[in-house]
C-alpha cells in the first residue's frame, strides 16, 4: 500500500484560538568580537573551527544552513549546534546511563561557567561564552540567552540516556520541543529577536527536526555497531542497561507501536520486514510533517498579511513572556512580516527535514534503508531557492 502524507487533526492543545539581507552562499564567519574572559582570541577562532568541523562530521545538513544564518548570530549558531551534538551523543558513547548522568553533569557545569565568563578550556564551552559576551556587547546588555533553556535540552537529554522507547507520540513532540525547537528560540535570541509569531513558527519546526531525528536515528539504536573492548568506558558487569546497548532498543512511541502491532523484539531479528513497521514509521513520520505542514501554512497567512490561525501555546511560560511588545493592532500584520523576514534563516532547517521526510515516503517508510542515511546532494539547492523565495 502506498502511504502519502495528509495533515491530520491536532490534538485539542493546539486548538486554543490565535494569536534582506541575503547571505552569501557558503559563507564563512566573518563576525568576531573580543574573546570573553578566560579566553584568548586565538582560541575562540580555534573553537569555532573546531565546532564547524564537529557539525560537519555529525551534522552535515546545519553546516551546510550555516550559510543562512544572521552573520552576527553564526558564532552562537556553530556553539549551539555543537552543544546539541556533544549531548545527544552521550547516550550512544557511554556503558552506562549513570556514566552518562556524569557526562551530562559536565555540561551543566560548562554552562554555568560560560555564563559567568569563565569557561573551561573546552571549545564548545569557549564559543559558547563568546556568544554570550558578543550578544551582551552588541545589545548594550538588553539581550541575553537563556541559561534554563540550555539545561532543560540537558535534562531532556537525561531522560532518555538508556535509549528506551517513548511512552507516547505526544512525549515524543515534548522531546522535540525541549531540545529542537529550543535551540532554535536560543538562536533567535542571538540574533537578537524577542517575537511570539517567530517562536511559534520555530515551535513547529523544533518539533517536526526532533520527530525526524529520532526516526533517522532509530536503525543506529535498534543495531548499534559492535562495542570497543579496548575502550575504558566498556562495561566491566553483566548490567541490564549494558545488556540493553548490546543488544539494541526500538525507540518509537509505545502507542504507535501498540497500534500498528509491532513488537520490538521482532524489529530486532527481522528488522525492516517486521510486521507493522513501516505503519508505525509511517504515524510518527506524519505528525513530523503536520507539524512543517502547520510552519508553512503560518509562514503564508504572516505574508498575506494575516494572523496565524492558532495560539503559540507556550506563550507567558519561561523565556516567552511578551508582555513587553506592544503593537497597535493596524501594524500588527507589518511587524510580522518583518520579524518573520529578520528571523527566517533560524528557520531553515525545515527545508531538510521536509527533504528527509520527502526521502522518507518515496521509499514507502523502509526505515532502514541506507539512502536515508546519505547525505542530500540536493539540499545546498534546495535550501538556496527557499531562502530566496522566502518558503519552505
Amino acid at each position: 500500500m502506498t502511504r502519502t502524507f495528509t495533515k491530520g487533526p491536532w490534538p485539542q492543545s493546539y486548538k486554543q484560538g490565535t494569536s534582506q539581507c541575503r547571505p552569501r552562499f557558503y559563507s564563512t564567519p566573518t563576525y568576531s568580537t573580543l574573546a570573553p574572559a578566560g579566553a584568548s582570541e586565538a582560541e575562540v577562532q580555534s573553537a569555532k573551527y573546531y565546532c564547524s568541523g564537529l557539525l560537519q562530521k555529525f551534522d552535515s545538513p546545519s553546516h551546510t544552513l550555516f550559510a543562512f544564518i544572521p552573520p552576527s548570530a553564526q558564532p552562537a549558531y556553530l556553539a549551539l549546534r555543537a552543544f546539541n551534538i556533544e549531548t545527544s551523543r552521550v547516550a550512544d558513547t557511554v556503558s552506562t546511563p549513570t556514566v552518562g548522568a556524569m557526562r551530562l553533569q559536565f555540561w551543566r557545569d560548562n554552562v554555568t561557567r560560560a555564563f559567568s565568563g569563565a569557561p573551561s578550556k573546552e571549545p564548545v564551552s569557549i564559543l559558547l561564552s563568546h556568544a554570550f559576551t558578543d550578544l551582551d556587547a552588541r545589545t548594550g546588555g538588553i539581550a541575553k540567552m537563556s541559561k534554563s533553556w540550555l539545561m532543560r535540552i540537558i535534562s531532556e537529554r537525561e531522560k532518555y540516556l538508556n535509549n528506551a522507547p517513548y511512552p507516547t507520540l505526544e512525549s515524543l513532540e515534548k522531546y522535540g520541543e525541549n531540545t529542537y525547537s529550543t535551540l532554535l528560540y536560543l538562536t533567535l535570541q542571538a540574533v537578537p529577536m524577542v517575537s511570539v509569531t517567530a517562536d511559534h513558527i520555530a515551535s513547529h519546526i523544533g518539533k517536526a527536526v526532533g520527530i525526524t531525528a529520532v526516526l533517522r536515528g532509530l536503525p543506529l539504536v535498534a543495531f548499534p555497531p559492535p562495542p570497543n573492548h579496548h575502550s575504558n568506558s566498556s562495561p566491566l558487569g553483566g548490567t541490564l542497561d549494558a545488556q540493553r546497548r548490546s543488544q539494541g532498543s526500538v525507540t518509537l512511541p509505545l502507542d504507535v507501536m501498540a497500534r500498528t502491532d509491532v513488537r520490538d523484539e521482532d524489529v530486532l531479528r527481522k528488522g525492516a520486514e517486521a510486521v507493522g513497521l513501516r505503519d508505525a514509521v509511517f504515524e510518527v513520520a506524519t505528525r513530523a510533517s503536520d507539524h512543517l505542514i502547520t510552519a508553512r501554512q503560518m509562514l503564508k497567512n504572516v505574508y498575506a498579511g494575516r494572523d496565524v490561525d492558532h495560539a503559540f501555546e507556550y506563550e507567558g511560560e519561561e523565556g516567552h513572556d511578551y508582555g513587553g511588545q506592544t503593537t497597535k493592532e493596524s501594524g500588527k500584520a507589518a511587524q510580522q512580516k518583518e520579524e518573520v523576514e529578520r528571523a527566517f534563516g533560524v528557520f531553515m532547517p525545515a527545508v531538510a527535514t521536509g527533504l528527509w521526510l520527502d526521502k522518507l515516503q518515496k521509499l514507502d517508510f523502509d526505515i532502514f534503508r541506507e539512502e536515508l542515511r546519505r547525505r542530500d546532494w540536493k539540499l545546498p539547492w534546495k535550501a538556496y531557492f527557499a531562502h530566496r523565495r522566502r518558503m519552505f
